[in-house]
Protein backbone atom coordinates (compact mmCIF):
# COMPACT_ATOMS: atom_id res chain seq x y z
CA UNK A 1 0.00 0.00 0.00
CA UNK A 2 0.77 3.58 -0.78
CA UNK A 3 -0.32 7.41 -0.37
CA UNK A 4 -0.65 9.45 -3.21
CA UNK A 5 -0.40 13.25 -2.17
CA UNK A 6 -1.29 16.15 -4.71
CA UNK A 7 -0.39 19.52 -4.87
CA UNK A 8 -0.99 21.94 -8.30
CA UNK A 9 2.96 21.50 -8.47
CA UNK A 10 4.23 17.78 -7.33
CA UNK A 11 2.97 14.46 -6.93
CA UNK A 12 4.47 12.87 -3.85
CA UNK A 13 4.34 9.25 -3.71
CA UNK A 14 4.53 7.91 -0.35
CA UNK A 15 5.81 3.54 -0.25
CA UNK A 16 3.77 2.67 3.52
CA UNK A 17 6.47 0.70 4.67
CA UNK A 18 7.53 0.27 8.35
CA UNK A 19 10.12 3.03 9.48
CA UNK A 20 10.07 4.29 5.79
CA UNK A 21 10.84 7.68 5.30
CA UNK A 22 11.53 7.46 1.67
CA UNK A 23 8.71 9.76 -0.22
CA UNK A 24 8.78 10.06 -4.71
CA UNK A 25 8.25 13.66 -5.53
CA UNK A 26 7.51 14.05 -9.05
CA UNK A 27 7.81 17.97 -10.36
CA UNK A 28 4.48 18.54 -12.29
CA UNK A 29 6.28 21.22 -14.34
CA UNK A 30 9.60 20.20 -14.83
CA UNK A 31 8.78 16.24 -15.09
CA UNK A 32 11.67 15.48 -12.11
CA UNK A 33 11.45 12.98 -10.18
CA UNK A 34 13.39 13.15 -6.55
CA UNK A 35 13.83 10.99 -3.38
CA UNK A 36 12.75 13.16 -0.64
CA UNK A 37 11.19 12.59 3.03
CA UNK A 38 7.65 13.20 4.68
CA UNK A 39 8.94 16.39 5.87
CA UNK A 40 8.72 17.73 2.69
CA UNK A 41 5.02 16.61 2.26
CA UNK A 42 3.15 20.19 1.84
CA UNK A 43 -0.36 19.83 4.46
CA UNK A 44 -2.36 21.66 1.69
CA UNK A 45 -1.46 17.98 -0.19
CA UNK A 46 -4.60 16.25 -1.03
CA UNK A 47 -4.30 12.65 0.01
CA UNK A 48 -5.73 9.51 -1.10
CA UNK A 49 -4.15 5.59 -0.92
CA UNK A 50 -2.73 3.50 -3.87
CA UNK A 51 -1.43 0.58 -4.66
CA UNK A 52 1.71 1.29 -6.50
CA UNK A 53 2.91 2.93 -9.80
CA UNK A 54 2.43 1.23 -13.23
CA UNK A 55 4.79 4.33 -14.53
CA UNK A 56 4.84 7.50 -16.60
CA UNK A 57 3.64 7.82 -20.21
CA UNK A 58 3.91 11.22 -22.92
CA UNK A 59 1.37 11.96 -24.78
CA UNK A 60 0.13 14.94 -26.89
CA UNK A 61 -0.65 17.09 -23.52
CA UNK A 62 3.00 15.85 -21.65
CA UNK A 63 3.72 13.87 -19.08
CA UNK A 64 1.12 11.53 -17.40
CA UNK A 65 1.39 9.49 -14.31
CA UNK A 66 -0.61 5.55 -14.25
CA UNK A 67 -1.08 4.45 -10.81
CA UNK A 68 -3.05 1.47 -9.65
CA UNK A 69 -5.97 2.38 -7.81
CA UNK A 70 -7.34 -0.93 -6.41
CA UNK A 71 -5.97 -4.29 -5.74
CA UNK A 72 -7.26 -7.75 -5.02
CA UNK A 73 -5.21 -10.68 -3.38
CA UNK A 74 -4.98 -13.89 -5.59
CA UNK A 75 -3.49 -16.09 -2.49
CA UNK A 76 0.84 -16.32 -1.48
CA UNK A 77 3.30 -17.61 -2.99
CA UNK A 78 6.14 -19.10 -0.61
CA UNK A 79 4.82 -16.56 2.08
CA UNK A 80 4.80 -13.59 -0.56
CA UNK A 81 1.59 -11.59 -1.30
CA UNK A 82 0.43 -12.00 -5.07
CA UNK A 83 -2.37 -8.91 -6.36
CA UNK A 84 -4.22 -9.09 -9.54
CA UNK A 85 -4.10 -5.02 -10.21
CA UNK A 86 -8.26 -3.98 -10.51
CA UNK A 87 -8.22 -0.20 -11.21
CA UNK A 88 -6.04 2.60 -12.48
CA UNK A 89 -6.10 5.95 -12.53
CA UNK A 90 -3.86 8.01 -15.33
CA UNK A 91 -3.15 11.53 -14.16
CA UNK A 92 -1.82 14.23 -16.24
CA UNK A 93 1.13 16.49 -15.02
CA UNK A 94 -0.03 19.88 -16.03
CA UNK A 95 -2.65 21.64 -17.66
CA UNK A 96 -1.41 22.38 -21.34
CA UNK A 97 -3.21 24.54 -23.78
CA UNK A 98 -3.83 22.38 -26.79
CA UNK A 99 -5.19 23.05 -30.18
CA UNK A 100 -8.65 21.37 -31.28
CA UNK A 101 -7.09 18.63 -33.57
CA UNK A 102 -4.73 17.75 -30.73
CA UNK A 103 -7.49 17.87 -27.91
CA UNK A 104 -8.71 14.96 -30.34
CA UNK A 105 -5.64 13.20 -30.83
CA UNK A 106 -4.82 13.18 -27.17
CA UNK A 107 -8.30 11.74 -26.46
CA UNK A 108 -7.44 8.89 -28.70
CA UNK A 109 -4.49 8.02 -27.20
CA UNK A 110 -5.60 8.27 -23.71
CA UNK A 111 -8.68 5.99 -24.63
CA UNK A 112 -5.66 3.64 -25.90
CA UNK A 113 -3.64 3.56 -22.92
CA UNK A 114 -7.03 2.83 -20.94
CA UNK A 115 -7.49 -0.01 -23.27
CA UNK A 116 -4.51 -1.71 -22.46
CA UNK A 117 -4.98 -0.97 -18.75
CA UNK A 118 -8.79 -2.87 -18.98
CA UNK A 119 -7.86 -5.53 -20.67
CA UNK A 120 -8.01 -8.34 -17.73
CA UNK A 121 -4.56 -9.73 -16.46
CA UNK A 122 -2.63 -7.51 -14.86
CA UNK A 123 -0.67 -9.10 -11.65
CA UNK A 124 2.14 -8.00 -9.36
CA UNK A 125 4.14 -8.54 -6.18
CA UNK A 126 5.64 -6.34 -4.34
CA UNK A 127 8.56 -8.65 -2.44
CA UNK A 128 8.62 -11.52 -5.13
CA UNK A 129 9.70 -12.19 -8.47
CA UNK A 130 6.82 -13.02 -10.59
CA UNK A 131 8.31 -12.84 -13.78
CA UNK A 132 10.61 -15.73 -12.92
CA UNK A 133 10.10 -19.57 -12.68
CA UNK A 134 10.96 -21.57 -9.54
CA UNK A 135 14.05 -22.92 -11.13
CA UNK A 136 15.46 -19.79 -12.45
CA UNK A 137 15.01 -18.38 -9.10
CA UNK A 138 16.96 -21.33 -7.28
CA UNK A 139 20.14 -21.42 -9.71
CA UNK A 140 20.54 -17.51 -9.06
CA UNK A 141 23.82 -16.02 -7.54
CA UNK A 142 23.96 -14.27 -4.05
CA UNK A 143 24.06 -10.52 -5.59
CA UNK A 144 20.56 -11.68 -7.37
CA UNK A 145 18.94 -10.88 -4.08
CA UNK A 146 20.81 -7.35 -3.71
CA UNK A 147 19.26 -6.29 -7.00
CA UNK A 148 16.23 -4.44 -7.13
CA UNK A 149 13.00 -6.30 -8.35
CA UNK A 150 13.12 -3.90 -11.69
CA UNK A 151 16.74 -5.21 -12.49
CA UNK A 152 16.66 -8.56 -11.39
CA UNK A 153 12.85 -8.82 -13.46
CA UNK A 154 13.05 -11.28 -16.91
CA UNK A 155 12.86 -8.36 -19.20
CA UNK A 156 10.31 -10.58 -21.57
CA UNK A 157 7.41 -10.26 -18.73
CA UNK A 158 7.43 -6.91 -17.58
CA UNK A 159 4.87 -4.88 -19.12
CA UNK A 160 5.52 -1.69 -17.80
CA UNK A 161 8.85 -1.63 -18.52
CA UNK A 162 8.87 0.69 -20.74
CA UNK A 163 6.59 3.19 -18.28
CA UNK A 164 8.84 2.59 -15.81
CA UNK A 165 12.02 3.85 -17.98
CA UNK A 166 12.13 7.41 -15.74
CA UNK A 167 12.22 5.66 -12.58
CA UNK A 168 14.60 2.76 -13.75
CA UNK A 169 17.21 5.72 -14.73
CA UNK A 170 17.28 6.20 -11.43
CA UNK A 171 18.64 3.69 -8.96
CA UNK A 172 17.35 5.42 -6.15
CA UNK A 173 13.99 5.35 -6.70
CA UNK A 174 13.69 1.81 -7.91
CA UNK A 175 11.94 0.76 -4.82
CA UNK A 176 9.11 2.70 -6.22
CA UNK A 177 9.11 0.96 -8.94
CA UNK A 178 6.82 -2.81 -9.49
CA UNK A 179 7.43 -4.89 -12.25
CA UNK A 180 4.10 -5.73 -13.63
CA UNK A 181 3.28 -9.05 -15.78
CA UNK A 182 0.90 -9.65 -17.95
CA UNK A 183 -1.10 -12.79 -18.40
CA UNK A 184 -3.18 -15.12 -15.75
CA UNK A 185 -2.57 -16.72 -12.03
CA UNK A 186 -4.60 -18.74 -10.39
CA UNK A 187 -3.70 -20.41 -6.70
CA UNK A 188 -5.90 -22.96 -5.26
CA UNK A 189 -5.61 -25.02 -2.06
CA UNK A 190 -6.85 -28.48 -2.81
CA UNK A 191 -7.02 -31.65 -1.05
CA UNK A 192 -6.38 -35.34 -2.25
CA UNK A 193 -6.19 -38.10 0.33
CA UNK A 194 -7.12 -35.68 3.39
CA UNK A 195 -3.55 -34.34 2.12
CA UNK A 196 -3.92 -30.33 1.71
CA UNK A 197 -1.67 -28.85 -0.93
CA UNK A 198 -0.74 -25.58 -2.76
CA UNK A 199 -1.49 -26.21 -6.75
CA UNK A 200 -0.04 -22.75 -8.48
CA UNK A 201 -0.77 -21.54 -12.39
CA UNK A 202 0.94 -18.95 -13.94
CA UNK A 203 1.01 -17.84 -17.78
CA UNK A 204 3.12 -14.57 -18.12
CA UNK A 205 3.13 -13.12 -21.24
CA UNK A 206 5.73 -11.64 -23.57
CA UNK A 207 6.00 -8.05 -24.09
CA UNK A 208 8.08 -8.39 -26.93
CA UNK A 209 6.00 -8.67 -30.28
CA UNK A 210 2.85 -8.08 -28.53
CA UNK A 211 -0.08 -7.64 -30.42
CA UNK A 212 -3.61 -9.04 -31.62
CA UNK A 213 -4.01 -11.47 -33.71
CA UNK A 214 -4.37 -11.04 -36.83
CA UNK A 215 -1.82 -7.85 -36.93
CA UNK A 216 1.00 -9.89 -35.09
CA UNK A 217 2.26 -13.43 -36.53
CA UNK A 218 5.39 -15.21 -36.62
CA UNK A 219 8.22 -13.58 -35.39
CA UNK A 220 10.39 -10.10 -35.39
CA UNK A 221 14.05 -10.11 -37.07
CA UNK A 222 15.61 -10.21 -33.23
CA UNK A 223 13.39 -13.93 -33.39
CA UNK A 224 10.91 -12.96 -30.69
CA UNK A 225 7.58 -15.05 -31.39
CA UNK A 226 4.35 -13.43 -31.19
CA UNK A 227 1.63 -14.51 -28.67
CA UNK A 228 4.58 -15.86 -26.63
CA UNK A 229 3.48 -17.12 -23.16
CA UNK A 230 5.36 -19.16 -20.35
CA UNK A 231 2.98 -21.43 -18.33
CA UNK A 232 4.28 -22.78 -15.16
CA UNK A 233 2.55 -25.63 -12.87
CA UNK A 234 4.07 -25.29 -9.17
CA UNK A 235 2.98 -27.69 -6.25
CA UNK A 236 3.71 -26.83 -3.06
CA UNK A 237 3.16 -29.65 0.00
CA UNK A 238 4.63 -29.40 3.64
CA UNK A 239 7.85 -27.44 2.35
CA UNK A 240 8.30 -29.69 -0.94
CA UNK A 241 7.80 -27.52 -4.13
CA UNK A 242 7.51 -28.65 -8.07
CA UNK A 243 7.21 -26.70 -10.92
CA UNK A 244 6.94 -27.51 -15.04
CA UNK A 245 7.03 -25.33 -17.44
CA UNK A 246 5.83 -25.05 -21.19
CA UNK A 247 5.58 -22.04 -23.49
CA UNK A 248 3.64 -21.34 -26.31
CA UNK A 249 4.04 -19.24 -29.49
CA UNK A 250 2.98 -18.09 -32.96
CA UNK A 251 5.26 -19.87 -35.75
CA UNK A 252 8.65 -18.49 -35.60
CA UNK A 253 9.03 -17.19 -39.03
CA UNK A 254 8.20 -14.85 -41.00
CA UNK A 255 4.33 -14.71 -41.95
CA UNK A 256 1.58 -13.31 -42.20
CA UNK A 257 -2.32 -13.17 -41.85
CA UNK A 258 -3.86 -9.61 -42.52
CA UNK A 259 -7.62 -8.75 -42.12
CA UNK A 260 -9.40 -8.45 -45.25
CA UNK A 261 -13.05 -8.80 -44.10
CA UNK A 262 -12.66 -12.75 -44.75
CA UNK A 263 -14.03 -14.97 -41.73
CA UNK A 264 -10.35 -16.71 -42.42
CA UNK A 265 -7.69 -14.40 -43.73
CA UNK A 266 -5.08 -16.59 -46.11
CA UNK A 267 -1.89 -17.41 -44.13
CA UNK A 268 1.26 -15.74 -46.68
CA UNK A 269 4.42 -16.58 -46.10
CA UNK A 270 7.04 -13.87 -46.44
CA UNK A 271 9.18 -15.05 -50.01
CA UNK A 272 12.01 -12.11 -49.45
CA UNK A 273 13.31 -12.59 -46.52
CA UNK A 274 15.61 -15.17 -45.16
CA UNK A 275 13.40 -17.19 -42.77
CA UNK A 276 16.75 -18.55 -41.23
CA UNK A 277 18.66 -16.17 -39.58
CA UNK A 278 15.09 -15.17 -37.30
CA UNK A 279 14.22 -19.09 -36.66
CA UNK A 280 18.00 -19.47 -35.75
CA UNK A 281 17.85 -16.84 -33.28
CA UNK A 282 14.64 -17.92 -31.89
CA UNK A 283 15.26 -21.09 -31.01
CA UNK A 284 19.33 -19.93 -29.92
CA UNK A 285 17.47 -18.11 -27.20
CA UNK A 286 15.08 -20.81 -26.03
CA UNK A 287 17.76 -23.03 -25.59
CA UNK A 288 19.88 -20.74 -23.44
CA UNK A 289 16.76 -19.89 -20.82
CA UNK A 290 15.20 -23.90 -21.71
CA UNK A 291 17.50 -26.29 -22.59
CA UNK A 292 16.31 -28.63 -24.86
CA UNK A 293 13.31 -27.99 -26.95
CA UNK A 294 9.85 -30.29 -28.32
CA UNK A 295 7.95 -28.82 -30.60
CA UNK A 296 3.75 -29.90 -31.11
CA UNK A 297 3.24 -28.26 -33.98
CA UNK A 298 -1.27 -29.07 -34.00
CA UNK A 299 -2.11 -26.93 -37.46
CA UNK A 300 -4.02 -28.26 -40.21
CA UNK A 301 -1.97 -30.62 -42.50
CA UNK A 302 -4.39 -29.77 -45.35
CA UNK A 303 -5.78 -26.50 -46.45
CA UNK A 304 -4.93 -22.89 -46.01
CA UNK A 305 -2.70 -24.18 -42.84
CA UNK A 306 -0.43 -26.77 -44.77
CA UNK A 307 1.81 -25.05 -46.23
CA UNK A 308 2.64 -23.25 -42.37
CA UNK A 309 3.42 -27.22 -41.30
CA UNK A 310 5.41 -28.01 -44.33
CA UNK A 311 8.21 -24.63 -43.73
CA UNK A 312 8.40 -25.49 -40.09
CA UNK A 313 9.51 -29.17 -40.51
CA UNK A 314 11.48 -28.26 -43.28
CA UNK A 315 13.50 -25.23 -41.34
CA UNK A 316 13.89 -27.55 -38.28
CA UNK A 317 15.67 -30.13 -40.22
CA UNK A 318 17.32 -27.32 -41.60
CA UNK A 319 18.84 -26.31 -38.75
CA UNK A 320 19.96 -29.74 -37.89
CA UNK A 321 20.03 -29.35 -33.91
CA UNK A 322 19.98 -31.92 -31.81
CA UNK A 323 18.56 -30.24 -28.84
CA UNK A 324 15.44 -29.43 -31.50
CA UNK A 325 12.58 -31.83 -32.23
CA UNK A 326 9.69 -31.63 -34.14
CA UNK A 327 5.97 -33.36 -33.24
CA UNK A 328 3.27 -32.66 -35.92
CA UNK A 329 0.18 -32.93 -34.50
CA UNK A 330 -3.27 -32.41 -37.18
CA UNK A 331 -5.47 -31.85 -34.25
CA UNK A 332 -8.27 -31.17 -35.87
CA UNK A 333 -8.36 -33.70 -38.43
CA UNK A 334 -7.09 -36.61 -35.82
CA UNK A 335 -10.38 -34.96 -32.82
CA UNK A 336 -12.90 -34.58 -35.61
CA UNK A 337 -16.61 -35.91 -34.71
CA UNK A 338 -15.24 -35.05 -31.20
CA UNK A 339 -13.02 -37.68 -30.81
CA UNK A 340 -11.47 -35.79 -27.96
CA UNK A 341 -10.13 -39.25 -26.61
CA UNK A 342 -7.52 -39.34 -29.14
CA UNK A 343 -5.22 -36.23 -27.84
CA UNK A 344 -3.92 -39.52 -25.69
CA UNK A 345 -1.80 -40.78 -28.70
CA UNK A 346 0.03 -37.49 -28.60
CA UNK A 347 0.62 -37.39 -24.83
CA UNK A 348 1.92 -41.15 -25.11
CA UNK A 349 3.90 -40.45 -27.97
CA UNK A 350 5.76 -37.61 -26.40
CA UNK A 351 6.17 -39.62 -22.83
CA UNK A 352 9.40 -40.84 -23.17
CA UNK A 353 10.58 -37.21 -23.78
CA UNK A 354 8.40 -35.61 -21.60
CA UNK A 355 10.22 -37.75 -18.14
CA UNK A 356 13.46 -37.50 -19.55
CA UNK A 357 12.65 -33.61 -19.79
CA UNK A 358 12.01 -33.98 -16.06
CA UNK A 359 10.44 -31.22 -13.80
CA UNK A 360 11.76 -28.92 -11.27
CA UNK A 361 11.56 -30.18 -7.49
CA UNK A 362 13.08 -29.59 -3.97
CA UNK A 363 12.50 -31.43 -1.33
CA UNK A 364 11.03 -30.02 2.18
CA UNK A 365 15.18 -30.25 3.36
CA UNK A 366 15.47 -27.60 0.66
CA UNK A 367 17.70 -29.75 -1.69
CA UNK A 368 17.13 -29.62 -5.29
CA UNK A 369 16.05 -33.14 -6.46
CA UNK A 370 15.23 -32.76 -10.14
CA UNK A 371 15.41 -29.80 -12.54
CA UNK A 372 13.88 -29.57 -15.49
CA UNK A 373 16.14 -30.16 -18.33
CA UNK A 374 13.71 -29.54 -21.95
CA UNK A 375 10.38 -27.91 -23.09
CA UNK A 376 7.35 -28.59 -25.20
CA UNK A 377 6.88 -25.42 -27.09
CA UNK A 378 3.10 -25.90 -28.29
CA UNK A 379 1.59 -24.06 -31.38
CA UNK A 380 -1.23 -24.15 -33.79
CA UNK A 381 -2.30 -21.16 -35.36
CA UNK A 382 -3.27 -18.79 -32.96
CA UNK A 383 -1.68 -20.75 -30.17
CA UNK A 384 -5.21 -20.13 -27.97
CA UNK A 385 -7.05 -23.24 -27.84
CA UNK A 386 -5.67 -25.74 -29.54
CA UNK A 387 -2.76 -25.34 -27.52
CA UNK A 388 -4.19 -25.01 -24.03
CA UNK A 389 -6.03 -28.43 -24.47
CA UNK A 390 -2.61 -29.99 -24.98
CA UNK A 391 -0.82 -28.22 -22.24
CA UNK A 392 -3.27 -28.59 -19.59
CA UNK A 393 -2.86 -32.97 -20.21
CA UNK A 394 0.94 -32.50 -20.78
CA UNK A 395 1.19 -30.69 -17.54
CA UNK A 396 -1.41 -33.23 -15.52
CA UNK A 397 0.89 -35.92 -16.59
CA UNK A 398 3.87 -33.87 -14.92
CA UNK A 399 1.67 -33.54 -11.95
CA UNK A 400 0.92 -37.25 -11.93
CA UNK A 401 4.55 -37.96 -10.95
CA UNK A 402 5.55 -34.66 -8.87
CA UNK A 403 2.37 -36.06 -6.52
CA UNK A 404 3.15 -39.42 -6.23
CA UNK A 405 7.21 -38.20 -5.22
CA UNK A 406 5.57 -36.14 -2.82
CA UNK A 407 3.51 -38.67 -1.24
CA UNK A 408 0.37 -37.02 -1.75
CA UNK A 409 -1.13 -39.99 -4.79
CA UNK A 410 -0.55 -43.06 -3.47
CA UNK A 411 0.96 -45.78 -5.49
CA UNK A 412 -1.78 -46.88 -8.09
CA UNK A 413 -3.68 -43.50 -7.79
CA UNK A 414 -4.16 -41.63 -11.09
CA UNK A 415 -4.95 -37.64 -10.54
CA UNK A 416 -8.04 -37.68 -12.94
CA UNK A 417 -9.58 -40.06 -10.84
CA UNK A 418 -9.41 -37.26 -7.80
CA UNK A 419 -13.11 -35.97 -8.41
CA UNK A 420 -12.85 -33.11 -6.51
CA UNK A 421 -9.73 -31.71 -7.61
CA UNK A 422 -10.23 -32.76 -11.61
CA UNK A 423 -12.75 -30.16 -11.14
CA UNK A 424 -10.34 -27.23 -10.11
CA UNK A 425 -7.86 -28.33 -12.50
CA UNK A 426 -9.88 -28.61 -15.58
CA UNK A 427 -11.56 -25.23 -14.74
CA UNK A 428 -8.25 -23.68 -14.28
CA UNK A 429 -6.60 -24.60 -17.46
CA UNK A 430 -9.70 -23.41 -18.72
CA UNK A 431 -9.27 -19.78 -17.19
CA UNK A 432 -5.94 -19.76 -18.09
CA UNK A 433 -7.35 -20.52 -22.02
CA UNK A 434 -9.61 -17.60 -21.81
CA UNK A 435 -7.27 -15.21 -20.32
CA UNK A 436 -4.86 -15.74 -23.38
CA UNK A 437 -7.65 -15.85 -25.63
CA UNK A 438 -9.14 -12.53 -24.25
CA UNK A 439 -5.60 -11.01 -24.44
CA UNK A 440 -4.63 -11.82 -28.23
CA UNK A 441 -7.86 -12.15 -29.90
CA UNK A 442 -10.34 -10.41 -28.36
CA UNK A 443 -12.96 -12.92 -27.11
CA UNK A 444 -12.79 -15.79 -25.00
CA UNK A 445 -11.38 -18.60 -25.72
CA UNK A 446 -12.66 -21.36 -27.44
CA UNK A 447 -13.24 -25.33 -26.79
CA UNK A 448 -13.11 -24.61 -23.42
CA UNK A 449 -16.27 -26.80 -22.98
CA UNK A 450 -13.39 -29.66 -23.04
CA UNK A 451 -11.34 -28.39 -21.03
CA UNK A 452 -13.75 -27.60 -18.14
CA UNK A 453 -15.64 -31.09 -18.65
CA UNK A 454 -13.49 -33.40 -20.40
CA UNK A 455 -16.91 -33.52 -22.83
CA UNK A 456 -17.40 -31.40 -26.45
CA UNK A 457 -20.95 -30.47 -25.95
CA UNK A 458 -23.81 -29.10 -27.95
CA UNK A 459 -23.84 -25.52 -26.17
CA UNK A 460 -20.23 -25.44 -25.90
CA UNK A 461 -20.07 -25.19 -29.75
CA UNK A 462 -22.99 -22.64 -29.91
CA UNK A 463 -20.86 -20.56 -27.34
CA UNK A 464 -17.97 -20.99 -29.78
CA UNK A 465 -19.95 -20.01 -32.69
CA UNK A 466 -20.77 -16.96 -30.81
CA UNK A 467 -17.42 -16.18 -30.00
CA UNK A 468 -16.00 -16.50 -33.50
CA UNK A 469 -18.88 -14.01 -34.88
CA UNK A 470 -17.45 -11.62 -31.97
CA UNK A 471 -13.74 -12.21 -33.34
CA UNK A 472 -14.53 -11.54 -36.47
CA UNK A 473 -16.45 -8.27 -36.15
CA UNK A 474 -13.30 -7.50 -33.52
CA UNK A 475 -10.30 -8.81 -35.97
CA UNK A 476 -11.57 -6.73 -38.63
CA UNK A 477 -13.37 -3.29 -37.19
CA UNK A 478 -11.33 -2.86 -33.68
CA UNK A 479 -8.08 -4.58 -33.65
CA UNK A 480 -6.19 -1.93 -35.10
CA UNK A 481 -7.26 -0.01 -32.59
CA UNK A 482 -6.52 -1.88 -30.18
CA UNK A 483 -2.62 -3.16 -31.70
CA UNK A 484 -2.06 0.67 -31.59
CA UNK A 485 -3.08 0.69 -27.96
CA UNK A 486 -0.55 -1.98 -27.32
CA UNK A 487 2.38 -0.71 -28.99
CA UNK A 488 1.66 2.94 -27.06
CA UNK A 489 1.75 0.89 -24.02
CA UNK A 490 4.84 -0.73 -24.82
CA UNK A 491 7.01 1.90 -26.07
CA UNK A 492 7.35 0.85 -29.54
CA UNK A 493 5.52 4.26 -30.78
CA UNK A 494 6.50 6.92 -28.79
CA UNK A 495 4.90 10.61 -28.69
CA UNK A 496 7.13 13.13 -29.72
CA UNK A 497 7.41 16.73 -28.50
CA UNK A 498 7.96 18.28 -31.86
CA UNK A 499 4.66 19.53 -33.01
CA UNK A 500 4.25 17.50 -35.80
CA UNK A 501 0.38 15.53 -36.66
CA UNK A 502 0.84 12.26 -35.41
CA UNK A 503 -0.04 9.11 -37.21
CA UNK A 504 -3.78 9.40 -36.34
CA UNK A 505 -4.39 11.75 -38.78
CA UNK A 506 -4.48 9.74 -41.58
CA UNK A 507 -7.68 10.36 -43.98
CA UNK A 508 -9.55 7.49 -45.09
CA UNK A 509 -10.06 7.61 -48.88
CA UNK A 510 -13.53 8.42 -50.79
CA UNK A 511 -14.23 4.40 -51.32
CA UNK A 512 -13.91 3.85 -47.70
CA UNK A 513 -17.49 5.48 -47.35
CA UNK A 514 -19.21 5.64 -50.40
CA UNK A 515 -19.23 1.83 -51.29
CA UNK A 516 -20.39 0.53 -48.29
CA UNK A 517 -23.66 2.74 -48.36
CA UNK A 518 -23.69 2.45 -51.79
CA UNK A 519 -23.95 -1.57 -51.34
CA UNK A 520 -26.57 -0.50 -48.71
CA UNK A 521 -28.71 1.35 -50.46
CA UNK A 522 -28.85 -1.11 -53.28
CA UNK A 523 -29.35 -3.90 -51.12
CA UNK A 524 -32.66 -2.22 -49.21
CA UNK A 525 -33.73 -0.99 -53.11
CA UNK A 526 -33.52 -4.70 -54.17
CA UNK A 527 -35.62 -5.40 -50.86
CA UNK A 528 -37.99 -2.96 -51.28
CA UNK A 529 -38.51 -3.86 -54.66
CA UNK A 530 -39.62 -7.76 -53.71
CA UNK A 531 -42.20 -6.55 -50.98
CA UNK A 532 -43.63 -3.83 -53.59
CA UNK A 533 -44.10 -5.96 -56.89
CA UNK A 534 -44.24 -3.72 -60.20
CA UNK A 535 -47.02 -4.23 -62.38
CA UNK A 536 -45.97 -7.58 -64.11
CA UNK A 537 -43.90 -10.01 -62.59
CA UNK A 538 -41.06 -9.47 -65.11
CA UNK A 539 -40.47 -5.55 -64.13
CA UNK A 540 -40.26 -7.08 -60.70
CA UNK A 541 -37.68 -9.45 -61.44
CA UNK A 542 -35.82 -6.99 -63.73
CA UNK A 543 -35.85 -4.63 -60.63
CA UNK A 544 -34.61 -6.86 -58.41
CA UNK A 545 -31.65 -8.10 -60.05
CA UNK A 546 -30.54 -4.91 -61.43
CA UNK A 547 -30.19 -3.39 -57.35
CA UNK A 548 -29.47 -7.34 -56.27
CA UNK A 549 -26.45 -6.90 -59.03
CA UNK A 550 -25.67 -3.65 -57.90
CA UNK A 551 -25.24 -4.79 -54.43
CA UNK A 552 -23.39 -7.88 -55.55
CA UNK A 553 -20.90 -5.66 -57.31
CA UNK A 554 -20.08 -3.04 -54.60
CA UNK A 555 -19.86 -6.02 -51.98
CA UNK A 556 -17.64 -7.90 -54.51
CA UNK A 557 -15.16 -4.88 -54.80
CA UNK A 558 -15.26 -4.49 -51.05
CA UNK A 559 -14.10 -7.81 -50.34
CA UNK A 560 -11.51 -7.59 -53.39
CA UNK A 561 -10.29 -4.35 -51.27
CA UNK A 562 -11.15 -5.99 -48.13
CA UNK A 563 -7.63 -4.77 -46.63
CA UNK A 564 -8.89 -0.92 -47.05
CA UNK A 565 -11.59 -1.67 -44.99
CA UNK A 566 -10.43 -3.06 -41.60
CA UNK A 567 -9.55 -1.02 -38.99
CA UNK A 568 -5.94 -1.09 -39.72
CA UNK A 569 -3.08 -0.27 -36.78
CA UNK A 570 -1.83 3.40 -37.72
CA UNK A 571 1.28 3.96 -35.24
CA UNK A 572 3.58 1.19 -35.97
CA UNK A 573 3.66 -0.28 -39.38
CA UNK A 574 4.71 -3.83 -38.81
CA UNK A 575 4.59 -5.05 -42.19
CA UNK A 576 7.07 -2.95 -42.86
CA UNK A 577 9.28 -3.85 -40.10
CA UNK A 578 8.99 -7.81 -40.47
Amino acid sequence: EGLQHTTPEKFFIEACDEGADAVLAIDRVSNEMTLTGKIDIPPSAVTRPICGIMGTVRLVAGMYLIVITRKRNVGSLLGHAVWKAVDFDVISYKKTVLHLSEIQENKTFLSMINNVLMTDGFYFCTDYDLTHTLQRLANTSPDFQEMSLLERADQRFVWNGNLLRELAAQPELHKFALPVVHGFIVMKPCRINGKIFEWILISRRSCFRAGVRYYVRGIDSEGHAANFVETEQIVLYEGAKASFIQTRGSIPFYWSQRPNLKYKPKPVINKTTNHMDGFQRHFDSQFLIYGKQTILNLVNQKGSEKPLEQAFAKMVSGMNNGMLNYVAFDFHKECSHMRWDRLQILVDDVAETQDQYSYFMVNPEGKTVAQQRGLFRSNCMDCLDRTNVIQSLLARRSLQSQLQRMGVLNVGQRVEEQVEFEKIYKNAWADNANACAVQYAGTGALKTDFTRTGKRTRWGLLMDGWNSMIRYYKNNFSDGFRQDSIDLFLGNFAVDESDGPTPLRVQKDWKFLTLPIIMLVAFSMCIVCLLMAGDTWTETLAYVLFWGAASAITATIILFNGQDFVDAPKLVHKEKLD
